[in-house]
């Protein structure tokens, strides 16, 4: 439908009137005809009509598809639009959520009771709230969701979502943890041709604001994210490759990275299945203890190593043939004593280039600060105990060159004196095994590029951390119960899940791994509410989705979605 302005002459003048035009197809061709007599309208009313004009169609629920055109005289001076409404995002994240049957699987589990609203329904707004606007439950029953069509798309009313409903429907939620595990991993299999094989294993931590006294794993402990005056929790995830979400785990805040390796495998294994998968982990999770448990279990791995084990392999750093991965990058095998495992050795130019620029930093530090308390001796005299404690500092805060340094605190003369020296073999040392680091694993048919490339893999662990803190707001953590926490979790778990489905949409579709771009653009998508006034005193009501602009419509296209083009009438 269209707009067609048609001129008249009344009165010896020439007015413009508008008619509100439907086209459609004939055996003999296109034909049009004339659905309203507008009149003389305004812009601003014009454009409403042109807008309800533009109505989509969907099926999802709560919305209604017209049968047939509908003939009305509208009274143009009482048109007026309402209930602006973000649709993108909300609309997008369901249909994620449909292809991945999360919605259908909800329902499943959930069993419906007494409740008004099924608990399957409302912990889809949870999920989809923490997607497109993560807040707290709160926030979101009292600012977000008005301003969201999920209403429209879930079929909730506004006034039938609440805090206490949201904290309800956590507590129903998390008590099926495992199987929303074990389901999505097998969709997202299905879905995308995905391989389970390769298992990135990274644990991070969240802290709470409050005191979370009735929470035991709420602990103090190594923070991550710089607050260590805030109690914390552990958050220990799995993913494949790509970053493919696969399970995770809640460990008390002041829980040793090492001692969660056994649990979180055997969690894993009893998921999913003891299954001939390669664990990669950082050298934070390395012990001789993780080690013997992976070996004994046959399971394979690649893991980080501590810097100081290089000191071992100082003869092959020294050596040629290393095998060049990419510019910039060269890696070696070196095959243990005991001939159990294989080490790599790995170079990298930008790390040298990095930790080059550290050692001057520290040195220069160093110097600067022992040539200060040298010149201060000179004038005046100083305690040795004083001195002595004072160089310690100086060398703490700067210890990645304090290797470097000798220093002897004398006294001669009843005054005490500063001597230092730098040595030698820490400075070649050093220059040595720059932009050097080591990786051990019991992968004997690998080459070292494809090992590396495989442990490099973690870096998609550290932006599942990322996403989870920053954009789906993990943290900080608000509520005060262990059950609650938990279910939070689970909900910026699901959401992280929904968001790795559209990154491997996109990329099926060649929009790129990185679905951020794409999400934004099409969340700018709005509903709006035109009302229009008849002649008979009813008010026609046509909720419209915005047309989509030019880059939207091909986001569109190319990802196979189909925007609604009739949303529910009411008449009233």
């Amino acid at each position: 439908m269209y707009l067609r302005k048609c001129r008249r002459k009344v009165g010896g003048e020439q007015k413009d009137y508008w008619q509100l035009v439907e086209s459609y197809r004939t055996a003999r061709g296109p034909r049009q005809r004339i659905v309203a007599y507008l009149g003389n309208v305004e812009a601003a009313a014009r454009e409403g009509v042109a807008q309800a004009a533009r109505g989509v169609r969907t099926h999802q629920p709560g919305l209604e598809e017209t049968e047939a055109p509908e003939w009305v005289e509208v009274d143009a001076k009482r048109l007026r639009v309402e209930r602006v409404r973000e649709f993108g995002g909300p609309w997008l994240g369901l249909q994620v959520m449909e292809k991945l049957g999360l919605g259908a699987f909800l329902h499943s589990v959930l069993l419906t009771g007494r409740e008004e609203i099924s608990w399957a329904t409302t912990a889809q707004v949870l999920i989809l709230g923490r997607l497109c606007d993560p807040s707290s439950e709160l926030a979101l029953a009292e600012r977000v969701y008005a301003r969201t069509a999920l209403g429209d798309l879930l079929g909730v009313p506004l006034e039938k979502v609440n805090e206490d409903r949201l904290y309800r429907a956590l507590d129903a939620l998390l008590p099926h943890k495992a199987a929303l595990e074990r389901h999505l991993k097998e969709r997202l299999g299905e879905l995308f041709a995905l391989e389970y094989d390769l298992l990135l294993y990274d644990v991070t931590s969240t802290y709470f604001e409050g005191l979370a006294e009735g929470n035991p794993q709420a602990q103090r402990g190594y923070s991550r994210d710089h607050r260590s005056d805030c109690k914390q929790v552990c958050l220990a995830l799995v993913v494949a490759r790509g970053g493919v979400p696969l399970g995770y785990q809640v460990f008390a805040g002041d829980r040793n990275d090492v001692t969660t390796v056994e649990e979180i495998v055997e969690y894993i294994e009893a998921q999913y299945g003891a299954a001939d998968r390669i664990w990669v982990m950082d050298r934070g999770m390395v012990s001789e203890e993780n080690v013997a448990f992976l070996r004994e279990g046959g399971r394979r791995y690649i893991l980080g190593t501590p810097k100081s084990s290089l000191r071992r392999f100082e003869q092959p750093l020294l050596e040629g043939n290393w095998e060049t991965v990419r510019e910039g990058l060269e890696v070696k095998l070196c095959p243990s004593p005991e001939g159990e495992e294989t080490f790599i050795l790995c170079r990298s130019a930008a790390r040298r280039e990095k930790e080059e620029a550290m050692h001057a930093r520290f040195e220069q530090r160093i110097e600067a600060a022992l040539e200060k308390l040298a010149k201060s001796c000179r004038k005046r005299k100083h305690r040795v105990g004083v001195l002595e404690r004072r160089i310690g500092r100086v060398l703490e805060r700067n210890s990645r060159a304090a290797g470097l340094f000798c220093v002897e605190v004398k006294e001669e003369a009843g005054r005490a004196q500063v001597v230092w020296s730098k040595v030698k073999q820490w400075r070649e040392w050093a220059h040595l095994r720059e932009g050097c680091y080591l990786l051990r694993t019991n992968i004997c048919d690998w080459s070292a590029a494809a090992l590396w490339e495989a442990y490099i893999q973690l870096t998609q662990a550290e932006a599942a951390f990322r996403l989870h803190k920053q954009d789906l707001s993990l943290r900080p953590i608000w509520h005060q119960k262990a059950e609650r926490v938990q279910a939070h979790i689970l909900v910026c778990f699901l959401a992280y899940v929904l968001w790795k489905a559209l990154g491997q949409l996109c990329q099926r579709a060649g929009l790129g791994e990185e679905p951020r771009r794409v999400f934004e653009e099409l969340a700018q998508l709005r509903t709006v509410e035109v009302v229009l006034p008849t002649r008979g005193g009813l008010e026609l009501r046509r909720r419209c989705v915005t047309e989509p602009t030019k880059h939207q419509a091909i986001l569109l296209q190319r990802l196979g979605l189909t925007l609604p083009k009739h949303l529910k009438t009411h008449e009233v």
